[in-house]
């Protein structure tokens, strides 16, 4: 499969949203910055909240120092409506006809929504062009390297090669593997509801295995949260490509 010219717009449109994305980041560490500056600190509550927004509206300050806040929070707001705008449309593109039916076997594991799932599907294209599922995960640049002379053999960190943008998604995604329970939320059932039975018991089985597999690693191996999480979305990788390449009954 060559991808087209909606593939491509598609996949630009969601790199977009992630420079979006990047943009508020900076613009809150700037508030933050800001405010820590001339000593004003929040205390009631979680940061980024409508109670801190008004927070941050209502601090007493000079007319200068409100005028420079004032800017940092109309960027913010700006942002933030961007985004939300943007959001709601990478959702009406998912449910059109070409990308609808991988985009919600995709959304049937733990950790995917819309936004990761429709990426994979516009970043990749044909899932075939890889033989196997480790060819893939390699691809995301999630595998070990391996530096050898002779006999000695010393596995390093992952090669971090290939896709940044998708393999930074997966690692994401991985992580909810690290808060999960055993069973399904009401609002996973609603991502899997009108896939087949296989495709449900396919990442059912995904599921479960990652998020054992995360405890294992944690809580028995004592193996470090973010080394993991990496570990994690290399497996998460394998059961994609199973899912996209129809590989669901081995």
């Amino acid at each position: 499969y060559t991808p087209d010219d909606e593939d491509e717009a598609v996949r630009d449109y969601i790199r977009m949203r992630e420079d979006h994305k990047k943009q508020l980041k900076s613009i809150k560490q700037q508030i933050g910055a800001f405010c820590t500056r001339h000593g004003k600190r929040f205390e009631d509550g979680k940061y980024w909240t409508k109670k801190h927004i008004k927070w941050l509206k209502d601090l007493a300050m000079s007319e200068d120092l409100r005028l420079v806040l004032d800017g940092y929070l109309q960027t913010y707001e700006a942002l933030t409506e961007r985004l939300d705008f943007m959001d709601k449309h990478i959702e009406e593109i998912a449910e059109t006809d070409k990308y609808r039916e991988n985009v919600h076997k995709l959304i049937c594991f733990k950790g995917i929504k819309t936004l990761t799932a429709l990426a994979l599907i516009v970043e990749i294209c044909d899932f075939h062009r890889f033989a196997k599922a480790k060819n893939f995960a390699a691809f995301l640049g999630l595998v070990t390297g391996e530096l050898s002379s002779g006999d000695d053999v010393n596995h390093l960190g992952i090669t971090k090669q290939g896709n940044r943008f998708l393999r930074r998604l997966l690692t994401e995604a991985a992580q909810s593997f690290g808060r999960a329970v055993s069973g399904k939320s009401d609002a996973l059932k609603k991502r899997q509801a009108g896939n087949t039975e296989a495709v449900i018991a396919y990442a059912d089985k995904g599921n479960e295995r990652l998020r054992k597999r995360f405890y294992a690693l944690v809580m028995r191996n004592k193996k470090p949260y973010n080394k993991a999480a990496t570990a994690i979305a290399r497996e998460l990788a394998s059961f994609i490509w199973g899912m996209m390449t129809g590989n669901i009954n081995v």
